[in-house]
């Protein structure tokens, strides 16, 4: 079974997206269930992750919705306040309606927090104890500035499982790999921490990448995390800023071309079953 591990919905006529800016006008306007399954068929997708792209309960909650009525959303990565106080009963409130049980993940926007520290903060700790207590993962949304405290707080959370969006954004279109690489092979030497193979193309040139411009980011990645604790995610439909669904599955087919089958597998949906603890309810 093939899991896209990461991707979105949203739709601009019902929520503002300030992250929507003129540059990604191509891609601002709504993205639906209706639209990624026929991307799924073709590439041979059988499962996905639905991943928040807002700081919002709401959100979480028509999310949850539509996974409970779209068999092939197999987990949802949410949004709740880390620093309310009463997070845990949030968290319980939302598996408990419609779709709760496909809560297998929490998200923050850290990189957009003025504050590089964000995740270190002392109310931000208990909102990660109370998602460690729920046994759900939380994704790490981060680049290279905040990547130091991303290490320090997965080293004081060593029960929670992280996972690394995007392996951190990488300066791809820069070319300048330090202090990002470093950085990726502290993380990556924490057991409790995954990461995704996924967001690469819109952090490369939008126009001239092609995979020998991935493939290195690919290998630094495999060097650190190995195949066991990676996972593809199309990033779709921000990925449409730079390639096709089928052109990210066919980039991380290339790019991973000199793994084994059962490495293949772990990448292709393993590691995301494992991490999100996807098994039972994959339909």
């Amino acid at each position: 079974m093939i899991i896209d591990a990461h991707h979105h919905f949203w739709d601009p006529r019902r929520a503002v997206y300030p992250w929507l800016t003129d540059e990604l006008a191509v891609i601002r306007r709504a993205f639906t269930p209706d639209d990624l399954r026929p991307e799924l068929i073709a590439a041979g997708v059988e499962a996905t992750v639905l991943v928040q792209t807002r700081s919002s309960l709401e959100e979480t909650a028509e999310f949850l919705a539509t996974a409970a009525e779209t068999p092939f959303i197999a987990g949802v990565i949410g949004w709740v306040d880390l620093t309310d106080r009463a997070v845990s009963d949030t968290l319980a409130t939302l598996r408990a309606g419609p779709g709760g049980r496909r809560l297998v993940g929490i998200r923050h926007q850290v990189h957009d927090e003025p504050d590089a520290e964000w995740l270190l903060r002392p109310d931000v700790g208990w909102g990660l104890e109370a998602v460690d207590k729920a046994g759900l993962a939380f994704d790490l949304l981060v680049r290279t500035r905040e990547l130091p405290f991303a290490i320090a707080v997965a080293r004081r959370h060593s029960g929670l499982r992280f996972v690394l969006d995007h392996l951190g954004k990488p300066p791809i279109r820069a070319g300048e790999f330090e202090p990002w690489s470093g950085l990726l092979g502290e993380l990556a030497s924490l057991p409790n921490v995954s990461a995704k193979l996924s967001g690469l193309v819109t952090e490369a040139d939008w126009a001239s990448w092609d995979a020998a411009t991935i493939a290195p980011v690919v290998g630094r990645a495999l060097e650190t995390f190995g195949p066991g604790r990676l996972m593809f995610g199309s990033d779709w439909p921000v990925c449409l800023l730079a390639a096709s669904y089928q052109g990210v599955v066919d980039l991380a087919r290339v790019t991973l071309a000199g793994l084994t089958p059962d490495e293949l597998a772990a990448v292709f949906g393993g590691a995301a079953n494992e991490v999100y603890r996807l098994g039972p309810g994959i339909r």
